[in-house]
């Protein structure tokens, strides 16, 4: 058994084997830290790079994204998911030029206090950007901590929540911050997963818990199933003939928040009427699924021409005509972009017959 410190062994595995080519590192400022760490809440390296890079090509520092409108914003987040992250990137974005004269704090609890940062967010953008030592606990972390230190989370999240900033917070070391921190990270990524880990390349083996009693599979406990359910919904695309679209924006809250979508009801009669049509005036587009985390959502797309303008549609805020140049580059729910994708393809080819 080593008599190196934890965090001592990891350090040096992370020299050679860490990842150190991640475009936040290049250059590693406070606001490329911050966008990069809410990006990554929920959603693996792999999938938010491009969308990163993206980002940051169109909001380069904080007043850019200040300025920004939501819109823009929710644009480039289209695809990425849980899109209550965007929505609160950009609220506390203008908070920061409002607050802190648009100096991003180097506080945790104050970073703690801005929309959609928590205690273990804040610790790794104050690790990462000031490269202080801070204690961070997320997927990754936790599920080291459980293998090596075997802990039992089994009676839930509350009861272990305080053993395990306990645990990470003893192994932290005095030096060396934003690197602990993403080799810390990085262990939990790429050797010490879900599923067959990597145990034998593994630097802290030698004192895991999990490995020396042949237990990794149990370590941390299963979460509980997350109960899937199912949803069923009609969505219409009402097309000009000169082929623009009527989209409407959706409440700030719920699913695809504040994102532009097509008008949608769970009843096909409801929302005929709603814009003044009759069902059979309609015509079908194949059905889609699209699932969520939590959620089966059953598409029963339908289209129709309107010559005149559609009862209830004015143009405001959160309802107007969209063509195919503005659509395409709005941020849209990823199943709406197809339809209209597929829409358009249709339009085309009736158009040239």
């Amino acid at each position: 058994m080593s008599t190196l410190a934890f965090s001592d062994r990891l350090l040096q595995w992370w020299d050679v084997h860490g990842r150190k080519d991640l475009p936040w590192q290049h250059p590693r400022t406070p606001y490329r830290v911050w966008v990069s760490e809410i990006m990554l809440q929920q959603t693996q390296v792999a999938t938010v790079i491009p969308f990163f890079d993206r980002f940051i090509q169109r909001f380069p520092d904080l007043a850019t994204l200040a300025r920004a409108s939501q819109d823009d914003v929710l644009a480039l987040w289209a695809g990425l998911g849980y899109y209550a992250r965007g929505r609160n990137l950009h609220k506390a974005a203008g908070m920061v030029m409002e607050r802190f004269e648009g100096e991003f704090p180097d506080d945790a609890r104050v970073l703690a206090s801005l929309p959609g940062i928590g205690r273990s967010t804040a610790n790794a953008i104050i690790s990462q950007a000031w490269d202080r030592p801070a204690t961070v606990v997320d997927g990754n972390v936790r599920r080291v901590m459980a293998r090596h230190a075997g802990i039992d989370d089994s009676a839930g999240k509350s009861s272990t929540e305080k053993v395990y900033w306990a645990k990470a917070e003893n192994m932290l070391p005095h030096q060396r911050g934003a690197d602990y921190t993403q080799a810390i990270m990085d262990l939990g990524a790429t050797l010490c997963t879900r599923s067959r880990p990597g145990c034998k390349d593994c630097p802290v083996s030698n004192d895991c818990h999990a490995y020396l009693s042949g237990t990794t599979n149990q370590f941390p406990a299963k979460p509980a199933g997350i109960k899937v359910s199912d949803k069923r919904i009609h969505m219409l695309i009402i097309a000009k003939p000169d082929g623009r679209v009527l989209l409407e924006k959706r409440p700030p809250t719920g699913i695809w928040g504040g994102l532009w979508s097509l008008p949608e009801e769970e009843d096909e009669q409801r929302l005929a009427s709603r814009f003044g049509f009759l069902v059979g005036q309609f015509s079908a587009l194949p059905d889609m699924e699209h699932r969520l985390t939590h959620m089966r959502i059953n598409i029963r797309p339908r289209t129709i021409v309107a010559e005149a303008k559609p009862n209830g549609v004015e143009s405001t805020t959160d309802q107007r005509w969209f063509d195919a140049g503005e659509w395409s580059s709005a941020g849209l729910p990823k199943p709406v972009k197809t339809l209209l994708k597929l829409h358009q393809q249709e339009y085309i080819h009736d158009a040239h017959r």
